[in-house]
């Protein structure tokens, strides 16, 4: 099977599609920072001072000083006791599911939770059970029902790539028993919700103490890997129990001071997330002016569901003619037939949102 048409990025904010410009909503390069020139000059400076790659894993002689510093750094940016880096966002679930075995009887996981926390479910060895999505009211008739005994854990995405909604986590916290955690993944809130970028539980005003963040680098801070936000014991639990952890070889060490310079950028400038919040501000209320369903939350994913094939390639042609890349998707765990989905950036111009919002809009 073929896959998408290739891409050929330009700059910060443009494509070339078919031998032509167009203005790009793809991906989630939120700060557009996969491109920034001080970014690609901390990874060519890694290279120079690391070579490519440690061709060991952490836990014989591969835990390379860069990785340490970036782990830091995370867990100062997002005011957590400690941070464990992972090979990805995606493993990063599995690796902190694997640290955690043995400790929960019970998951609750969100039905529409990430195909990544879906596979770490399993990794619990225990009873898995899903809650409507983003219902604290199903996830607390279902904690009712438990044993008096049973020792439970939520599992949910922070923000829901699919639309960005967001989860409660405030709710989800009340009603939770004493001994229980929620473990969200935030790869689309970390860096962008909150008033210091922290993401999602920041952003709900939740204690760090009965939950675990786990985060991509590859969205907000536009590099790769992911990691684990937890206490002292969690990262001495990943150290000693996960099997994905001591088995991978890590990021390679230029890609982790690329990440590094990300963090700092991300921490230092605030003008990345006021520019960012200013674009969603205003998409957002153009499309509820026009009498769009839009998420409240301050999140940058636009998507929208054609209800047939001919309303799905009339948006595709309008898209086209106003230069703007068609970013029609099929993903796991979405809409059957396939949806349009964009993502602002902080970088984006507001004549680049116009042409967007025109196409979205046009009768």
């Amino acid at each position: 099977m073929a896959g998408p048409d290739p891409l050929q990025q330009m700059d910060r904010t443009y494509v070339r599609w078919k031998n032509r410009a167009f203005s790009y909503f793809g991906g989630c390069d939120y700060f557009r920072l996969a491109s920034h020139p001080a970014v690609a000059a901390a990874l060519r400076a890694g290279l120079r001072k690391y070579g490519l790659n440690v061709a060991a894993s952490r836990l014989t002689t591969g835990n390379h000083a860069v990785y340490e510093e970036l782990e830091a750094a995370l867990a100062d940016f997002f005011g957590a006791p400690s941070a464990v880096l992972a090979p990805g966002g995606y493993a990063a679930n599995a690796i902190a599911a694997q640290a955690l075995r043995g400790r929960f009887s019970r998951v609750f996981i969100d039905e529409q939770a990430h195909s990544s926390l879906r596979d770490a479910s399993r990794q619990f060895h225990c009873r898995v059970q899903p809650f409507k999505h983003r219902d604290a009211g199903d996830l607390a008739r279902l904690l009712a029902r438990a044993r008096a005994d049973d020792n439970p854990i939520v599992l949910t995405d922070g923000v829901f790539a699919r639309n960005g909604a967001v989860a409660p986590l405030e709710r989800y916290a009340e009603i939770l028993p004493p001994r229980a955690l929620i473990l969200v993944d935030d790869a689309h809130g970390a860096g962008v919700l909150g008033a210091k970028g922290r993401g999602t539980p920041e952003f709900a005003g939740v204690s760090r103490r009965r939950l675990i963040q786990t985060i991509t680098l590859s969205k907000a801070f536009g590099v790769f890997g992911g990691a684990i936000l937890g206490g002292a014991a969690l990262r001495k639990a990943i150290f000693q129990s996960s099997s994905m952890f001591a088995g991978s070889t890590p990021l390679p060490p230029p890609l982790a001071a690329a990440a590094l310079r990300a963090v700092e950028m991300v921490r230092s400038d605030p003008r990345l997330r006021l520019r960012l919040e200013k674009n969603i501000r205003y998409a957002k209320s153009v499309l509820r002016g026009h009498g769009f369903a839009v998420q409240a939350a301050p999140t940058p994913i636009l998507t929208f569901v054609p209800s047939t094939p001919a309303q799905a390639g009339a948006l595709r042609r309008r898209l086209i003619s106003r230069r703007v890349f068609p970013s029609f998707i099929r993903y796991p765990g979405g809409p059957e037939g396939g949806w349009f989905r964009f993502a602002l950036s902080s970088e984006h111009r507001r004549a680049q949102l116009e042409d967007l919002l025109g196409a979205l809009t046009a009768d």
